[in-house]
């Protein structure tokens, strides 16, 4: 199994969702968090006042899935989120060596 974790622009959260949907993803994690990259943050005004915004808001989902699934719901991540500029984000995938479903004690590929 794998899991795969991406870091995405929020306004591009329900098309990822909803196309991870259509190719038989059952379940996801999603967290609102805030970081930068290349991206740097950027300068906003407010009431007359400049600041620095370093920390950007980006949503993170992960998602754990067969190793047959892996390839697929990446290329699904990057299309769906990308956009070409600056700031779409990372796709990070791990090895997962177990999984287990609390309630009902079941493993791996039974407790996705």
């Amino acid at each position: 199994m794998k899991k795969i974790e991406a870091v995405i622009k929020p306004f591009k959260m329900d098309d990822v969702r909803e196309a991870l949907s259509e190719v038989g993803v059952s379940g996801m994690t999603v967290t609102e968090v805030k970081g930068f990259g290349r991206q740097k943050g950027h300068t906003e005004l407010y009431r007359g006042a400049e600041y620095n915004v370093d920390f950007l808001p980006k949503m993170k989902i992960e998602l754990i899935v067969a190793n047959e699934q892996a390839e697929r719901c990446i290329e699904v991540i990057m299309n769906t989120a990308q956009t070409g500029k600056i700031g779409d984000g990372k796709i990070f995938v791990c090895d997962v060596e177990r999984v287990i479903r609390i309630r009902t004690g079941e493993e791996n590929e039974d407790a996705v």
